[in-house]
């Protein structure tokens, strides 16, 4: 079985739309977050909202994708245990070390954080609650921000491990027959059914507070789609059939974001349940029309050795460990320097590539910084192609 080097290549990309995908939260409109630009732009929230509806959920599919290859090389014990090690430590190390800019950078902009970093560090490993509203987080004394992604994917592959003894068993393969049975027009819709369900279930009671205990709303979206990702695997029959539906799911998706978005711009915010039920039903078409046509695409396009997919799998998961707080930490430098709408943006972007490619450029070479960016304790170079190639990259943050 050939490595897939879609799946790789998706995962590269995926991240990389997440790393401009929060630069751009600097600058748009209307849309909350830890720092905000005086340069703000109401246009921006367009393509925001085309990617917003489909990141995270195409970023949880994947990572169910590398649970069912991984799964295929080792016993269920040694991948729940490896699992945990590479998302825990990082997560860890994360909020202790990379994270706290983040909130002090916010709280200082609030007025609500006297500045002085290593003071905020002094109190801010007293783990106490903060000044109400003085960053997201502050009840809890301490914020993971944008790692959450990684305590939600190790209580998902927990949950996971812990329910294959089920998936295995006649009716968890029937299950699986009938998903992978899935063909035009049912791969396209009936997918999308239970999000929408979910959706109209759990949204108008679960706010989106990334509150990994109350989070029910996105807890059942995001680990449906973790669960679509497993079940999809490597089946040949399913990833041929998103090859070939593949000009009808990207022309369904753009067209019906459109329609979305023309009803998200003219409803008022106050509109019948009904109605209501409607757009989130259309939401969550869109939103699987658009992961089918970006998996379809990706297999028919990216599923070859690229010269630099060794290089970006390695580097996404220190990339996406870093990228937030070098984003929050150039914006706190330079936002009070009021620079032009054009050179302010620029310099975000650019300062986090250059910083995340710098600092994962040391990282790869420390071997007790290794780990702590989910990286292995050896250079990859180390080790071969002994492994089997139906594995996906151990190093994937996914």
């Amino acid at each position: 079985m050939q490595r897939r080097h879609d799946i790789d290549a998706l995962r590269a990309i995926a991240f990389a739309l997440l790393i401009l995908y929060h630069c751009a939260m600097l600058y748009v409109a209307e849309w909350d977050w830890h720092l905000k630009s005086t340069h703000l732009s109401e246009p921006l929230q367009i393509p925001m909202l085309f990617m917003n509806r489909w990141r995270m959920d195409l970023i949880f599919l994947i990572s169910g994708l590398s649970v069912h290859f991984l799964l295929r090389g080792t016993s269920l014990g040694r991948f729940v245990v490896q699992r945990s090690w590479r998302l825990l430590l990082p997560l860890t190390f994360g909020c202790l070390v990379v994270v706290p800019i983040q909130p002090y950078a916010q709280g200082v902009a609030n007025g609500l954080v006297e500045p002085g970093f290593v003071d905020f560090l002094l109190r801010y490993y007293q783990f106490q609650p903060w000044p109400k509203d003085a960053f997201d987080g502050w009840e809890y004394g301490f914020t993971w921000n944008h790692l959450w992604y990684l305590a939600y994917l190790w209580v998902y592959t927990v949950v996971l491990a812990a329910l294959l003894p089920l998936f295995r068993n006649g009716l968890g393969r029937r299950l699986h027959a009938r998903v992978a049975g899935l063909r035009g027009w049912k791969l396209l819709i009936l997918p999308a059914l239970p999000l929408a369900v979910a959706t109209m279930l759990l949204q108008p009671h679960f706010e989106e507070t990334g509150d990994l205990i109350h989070d029910w709303y996105r807890h059942a979206i995001y680990f449906s789609v973790f669960l679509y990702g497993y079940w999809l695997g490597n089946d040949s029959g399913l990833w041929n059939e998103l090859v070939r539906l593949r000009k009808w799911s990207l022309g369904l998706a753009l067209g019906l974001f459109g329609f979305y978005l023309t009803l998200a711009l003219a409803l008022p915010d106050d509109i019948p349940d009904v109605l209501q039920k409607s757009v989130w039903l259309l939401r969550n078409l869109y939103i699987w029309f658009a992961i089918s046509a970006i998996l379809g695409w990706g297999h028919a396009l990216l599923n070859r050795p690229f010269r630099w997919l060794p290089w970006a799998n390695e580097a996404v998961y220190p990339w996406y460990v870093l990228h937030q707080s070098l984003i929050v930490l150039i914006a706190y430098w330079i936002l009070p320097l009021h620079l032009g709408p054009v050179s302010e943006p620029v310099i975000v972007v650019v300062g986090t590539v250059l910083g995340c490619w710098g600092l994962h450029a040391i990282i790869r070479r420390v071997p007790l910084l290794r780990p702590c960016f989910g990286l292995k304790m050896r250079p990859r170079e180390t080790v071969k192609a002994a492994v089997p190639v139906q594995l996906q990259a151990a190093n994937d943050v996914a």
